[in-house]
């Protein structure tokens, strides 16, 4: 028996279970890939039964949804955390893209696995994507107009808009992704803010 299987109190047991086998899941995916991955590596990584594993998650499939909001969640983080109000809303963007774009570069193979393969994983797969893309173009939104709010009538970046420039972005990351340049991502930071720049310089009906 897993001394790990034990039961303890509740939620707070559950959750640590569940960092453990996203942990365990990125492990496994950053060696061997997501379609070699098993179950038994995951939680042979995460150090607990398969029992713990089903009673955390339906499958391997759903176990890597979840990795995927838990590592966008953690580079939005690092985008939020570089934001400072203090300074002009462009130097803001410039430099919340490079903490992104250097916190994406710091796993190549898990960042490989979490924008390539999630893209195979069929409506669910395409849906998390969609709500983790949401959840970015919101905050850009926000910045821009919290950049502007002593000249409202410049802050002219849509909800569409502030998606074109998050799909842009996305589109030069797997750029590098399948030249093998993740290691350069913050290097992309110039053209993703000057995407940012043009599309808020451009004229609006």
């Amino acid at each position: 028996m897993y001394s790990e299987d034990i039961p303890a109190a509740g939620l707070e047991a559950t959750r640590a279970y569940r960092s453990r086998l996203l942990e365990g899941m990125a492990h496994s995916v950053a060696l061997k890939g997501y379609a070699d991955t098993t179950v038994a590596d995951i939680v042979r990584e995460a150090g607990v039964s398969k029992r713990t594993f089903y009673e955390c998650f339906a499958t391997k499939k759903d176990c890597l949804i979840a990795l995927y909001v838990a590592a966008s969640h953690g580079a939005f983080k690092v985008l939020k955390d570089a934001i400072d109000p203090a300074r002009d809303w462009q130097t803001q963007v410039d430099h919340a893209l490079n903490a992104y774009l250097g916190c994406l570069a710091s796993n190549p193979a898990l960042l490989r696995t979490l924008f390539i393969e999630i893209l195979g994983l069929g409506p669910e797969g395409l849906q998390v994507r969609r709500q983790m893309n949401q959840e970015l173009a919101d905050f850009v939104v926000q910045v821009v107009h919290a950049g502007h709010r002593h000249s409202p009538q410049d802050a002219a970046l849509t909800a569409a808009m502030a998606m074109a420039v998050v799909g842009g972005i996305n589109e030069l990351v797997l750029q590098a992704i399948e030249s093998n340049r993740t290691a350069e991502l913050a290097a992309l930071t110039p053209a993703c803010s000057a995407l940012v720049r043009a599309v808020l310089a451009a004229p609006h009906p």
